[in-house]
């Protein structure tokens, strides 16, 4: 069933999980699953220390994508220069939403959650899930802008922080 359409991920590629992040496929296995032959890309997610076994006919439907584009790239370190956008919703309903967008893998949804949860030093201090919500958005922003540019995950992490400091100024 599978081996009608070619895959749009292949081995040592980097693609986003939506819920995890940047990770690379180390490989496609065949696997049987409660008696099913099942075709899987086998993720390594490098830095959380953890694997993660996907269906290939399920991939694209989860929302696995490949990186973005560098367009898409600059288009998020554009969105991060822009003026927060803070609802007056109650905590609880923002951070649902923030996580969601988080959660979507969309690097413009993520980079939108970095630039409403940033804090200069002359304002007020972040609650600890605020400050939790904002070091994961910061977190999936930086390792996909380090994967797309190929620097290291600490240029990648100054380059945003070079950004937002811009931005205050």
């Amino acid at each position: 069933m599978s081996k009608a359409k070619k895959s749009a991920f292949s081995p040592n590629e980097y693609v986003v999980y939506p819920a995890h992040g940047v990770g690379q496929i180390v490989s496609i296995e065949e696997q049987e699953i409660a008696g099913i032959q099942l075709e899987l890309f086998v993720i390594s997610f490098e830095k959380d220390k953890m694997t993660l076994r996907v269906p290939t006919n399920k991939a694209l439907e989860i929302g696995m994508r490949s990186l973005s584009s560098p367009d898409v790239v600059s288009q998020a370190m554009k969105t991060l220069k822009g003026k927060a956008k803070v609802k007056r919703a109650m905590w609880s309903r923002r951070a649902q939403e923030y996580e969601q967008k988080i959660n979507s893998g969309d690097l413009i949804a993520i980079a939108e959650v970095v630039r409403d949860l940033h804090r200069t030093d002359d304002q007020r201090e972040q609650s600890y899930s605020e400050r939790q919500l904002y070091e994961a958005a910061l977190e999936r922003l930086t390792r996909e802008v380090a994967a797309v540019s190929g620097a290291d995950e600490g240029d990648a992490a100054k380059q945003v922080d070079e950004v937002l400091m811009g931005r205050a100024a």
